[in-house]
């Protein structure tokens, strides 16, 4: 079964990037990926822009608003 990592407007999270990954999974597009570690210890693999991306390292925060269209990097 097909697993979505697009972002909805509707979630609403912050957490901790602990992985970066890059992936052509359709065969023709590169596709973004951070993996988060939430509040609550589980963990969360979405897709994101590359701008974003290459801003990102581990230990970095990420927030995604409810209504945002892209999560957004915290300030330290």
């Amino acid at each position: 079964m097909f697993k979505s990592r697009k972002v909805r407007k509707e979630d609403a999270w912050n957490g901790i990037v602990i992985d970066k990954t890059r992936r052509a999974t359709d065969g023709s597009n590169l596709y973004h990926y951070v993996e988060v570690r939430l509040q609550d210890d589980s963990t969360l693999k979405v897709r994101v822009d590359k701008p974003l991306w290459e801003s990102l390292a581990p230990g970095d925060r990420l927030v995604k608003e409810a209504g945002a269209s892209e999560p957004t990097k915290a300030p330290r």
